[in-house]
């Protein structure tokens, strides 16, 4: 059976964690894999989440499932909080998700038989029109998305219908080649990771998934997008920098997954 490790980053979420605490609660039935531990990754909240979680983990009782609350005083950002979480969990699939459960995670199901087909990465999509997205985002910031995810595309030559979806599974030696390497601590730490993977050749898989759009989202727009625009040089400036560690050959492009990813707008 696989062992499943779920991270998931918080940041000043006391409003969103009960609803969290309860899809944990009501867990994932599988006979396929466990889940074996839940590591949140709190990003130096000023509010009542580090007390929440704590007050949280010594009340649940079971033997199935450890928890535990990584924790540290600075703001980082999520990608810092992610990696810090990844590099630390043991299972041999790990999942990374949002703590407002915009997708649920029963979800975790569709991605079960990639995860014994033995794929190394699995990205949750929303956006390749075998998705249900219950509660839209509105238009104006759908449509920057869109213009993002193009130009993640052209940029890190990955070729995915979303990057920025927050349910992600990763094998435990996926992970840890990936996580290791990663630089960018903020918002644009998703175009990386996959960059990353696409690079050291890592299989890779798009599943669709469920999703909610949760309007107490705290991206500012106006401050990430440029910031995460910003990221994207970034990534190909570390890339050349030789910052990842790549092999020599592997920034090779190669264009038939771009040819199949505009096959599907031709």
């Amino acid at each position: 059976m696989i062992k499943l490790s779920i991270v998931i980053p918080v940041y000043n979420e006391e409003e969103r964690l009960e609803k969290t605490f309860t899809a944990l609660k009501q867990g994932v039935r599988s006979g396929a894999f466990q889940i074996a531990e839940v590591i949140f990754v709190d990003d130096g909240s000023r509010d009542n989440t580090k007390k929440m979680i704590n007050t949280w983990i010594k009340q649940i009782k079971t033997k199935k499932t450890a928890y535990r609350l990584v924790s540290y005083g600075k703001n980082h950002g999520k990608g810092y909080a992610v990696k810090t979480g990844m590099l630390a969990a043991s299972g041999d699939y790990i999942l990374f998700m949002d703590a407002d459960m915009s997708t649920p995670l029963p979800e975790l199901l569709k991605m079960q038989p990639v995860m014994l087909d033995g794929k190394d990465v699995i990205i949750g999509t929303r956006k390749n029109g075998h998705s249900t997205v219950i509660k839209h985002q509105p238009l104006y910031r759908e449509l920057l998305g869109k213009v993002f995810t193009l130009l993640s595309n052209i940029i890190t030559n990955t070729w995915v219908t979303d990057f920025t979806c927050g349910f992600k599974v990763f094998s435990h030696d996926a992970a840890q080649k990936v996580f290791s390497r990663a630089q960018i601590e903020r918002w644009g730490y998703d175009a990386e990771i996959l960059f990353i993977a696409n690079s050291l050749a890592i299989s890779m898989k798009e599943v669709p998934v469920i999703w909610t759009n949760d309007e107490r989202s705290k991206v500012n727009l106006l401050k990430a997008l440029p910031q995460t625009l910003g990221e994207l040089y970034t990534i190909r400036k570390n890339a050349m920098k030789g910052l990842y560690n790549f092999k020599k050959g592997s920034l090779l492009s190669n264009f038939k997954p771009a040819l199949r990813w505009l096959s599907m707008f031709i």
